[in-house]
């Protein structure tokens, strides 16, 4: 219950322009690794991570790579939010933010600019 409430604090609070921010920096570098995966002749990004385990880790590093600066913000940032308007850090909190913001925005684009980019 506390999580939800403390949702709906983050998007009326301090430091919200990070709600907009965040999703715009993962879908840019979402859409220059789409790019490149379909220059590459790759499969979609988030299909392959889930039909080809031979080369998961191998993509895990290489999405990792590109988006998890952009995760580390979104993780600093929500804690910084948590400390200064509940003087208090929910890890967890911070954790699932950090997904929604960052991971969820780039596993939806990269793979859809690769079939974009290549036509299909």
């Amino acid at each position: 219950m506390r999580f939800v409430e403390n949702m709906d604090g983050r998007v009326s609070g301090p430091m919200k322009f990070r709600l907009l921010l965040q999703p715009i920096m993962a879908i840019a570098f979402a859409i220059r690794s789409g790019l490149a995966d379909a220059s590459a002749g790759k499969a979609p990004y988030f299909w392959a991570l889930l039909s080809d385990p031979a080369h998961r880790r191998e993509m895990l590093r290489d999405g990792w790579k590109s988006i998890g600066k952009v995760f580390v913000l979104a993780l600093a940032l929500d804690a910084a939010y948590q400390f200064m308007v509940m003087r208090f850090v929910y890890p967890g909190e911070a954790i699932v933010v950090a997904l929604a913001l960052a991971i969820v925005p780039y596993l939806l684009v990269r793979g859809l600019v690769t079939r974009l980019a290549r036509g299909h």
